[in-house]
């Protein structure tokens, strides 16, 4: 279990109990919240008990400390935190009554303060483990993902730019599956060879006469040739790996932007624009020619 995986699970305890009263629209803005907050919190607490049932007690307890790894899988996984924030930003926001500008003022505290609560918690966690250590380069990049929604929001009110994940298989994880994974559900959260992360940018919303309304164009982030964390060049199994970073250009979906009258239709589309969905795109990569992949996820 990565630290991403365990931050999916955060998500899922801090989030999906307060969507049951999500759509109680009858509710006074302050009662709702207050239930939602409390459901939250309340699962959230029983979530990080048995994270740590299940996870931190395998490994040897030490005092507060920290480490660095900034310079560890290219930075991959520091954009990975900077994605899973901002995502939790987002999701626990829409949660919140924001009906007029004080309710929504409240809504992008109550959601800033506590996706920063959640994950730095799990840093704290990793800061008593002998096995890791509290990361400040995990700790900015979380920050950074809460910030960036919460800026848009209260400047913009408006997402202009979304944060995406998408992920194919790859061949690296056969090499070393204890650390990239061996089912397909571990390799979508531990090979960062496969995973890209991109900042979709809806065009309609920097200018209006762009149609259709959902249409984005996407930058993306991911990297290849990753075999080990720290190394940038490696050799392995009689092979030479040289781990370079890749960006990519293409289109995307902006699913919020399809308009609709069903409350669940509409928490769909907010899933859905967590992902990148699949479409032709350019790849760049350091040494090689720019690459047309006809569709690319």
């Amino acid at each position: 279990m990565t630290r991403f995986l365990r931050y999916i699970i955060i998500v899922a305890a801090g989030i999906l109990p307060a969507a049951t009263v999500c759509s109680q629209d009858t509710l006074d803005n302050k009662v709702k919240n207050r239930k939602i907050g409390l459901y939250s919190a309340a699962v959230y607490g029983v979530g990080l008990v048995g994270l740590n049932a299940l996870w931190y007690s395998d490994y040897e307890r030490s005092g507060l400390h920290s480490f660095n790894d900034n310079q560890e899988w290219l930075q991959v996984d520091k954009v990975g935190h900077v994605y899973s924030t901002f995502t939790l930003s987002k999701l626990s926001y829409d949660l919140y009554s924001h009906r007029d500008e004080k309710s929504r003022n409240q809504a992008l505290l109550y959601s800033s303060i506590s996706s920063f609560a959640f994950l730095t918690t799990v840093e704290v966690f990793d800061g008593f483990s002998k096995e890791w250590g509290f990361s400040w380069g995990d700790f900015a990049a979380n920050t950074s993902g809460i910030a960036l929604f919460a800026a848009q929001e209260y400047f913009l009110k408006r997402q202009v730019v979304q944060l995406k994940y998408s992920f194919y298989p790859t061949k690296y994880s056969d090499l070393r599956p204890n650390v990239l994974g061996s089912s397909l559900l571990e390799k979508a959260f531990k090979d960062y060879n496969g995973q890209t992360y991109w900042a979709s940018i809806n065009l309609n919303l920097i200018h209006s006469s762009i149609k259709p309304k959902w249409l984005s164009i996407a930058f993306g982030l991911g990297a290849d040739e990753m075999i080990f964390a720290d190394q940038i060049r490696s050799s392995f199994n009689g092979n030479v790996y040289d781990a370079k970073r890749q960006y990519y250009l293409s289109l995307d979906v902006d699913w919020e932007q399809i308009e609709t009258n069903k409350v669940w239709l509409k928490w769909v589309f907010k899933v859905a624009n967590c992902v990148k969905v699949p479409a032709p795109s350019l790849e760049f990569k350091k040494g090689k020619t720019v690459q047309f992949r006809t569709v690319y996820f």
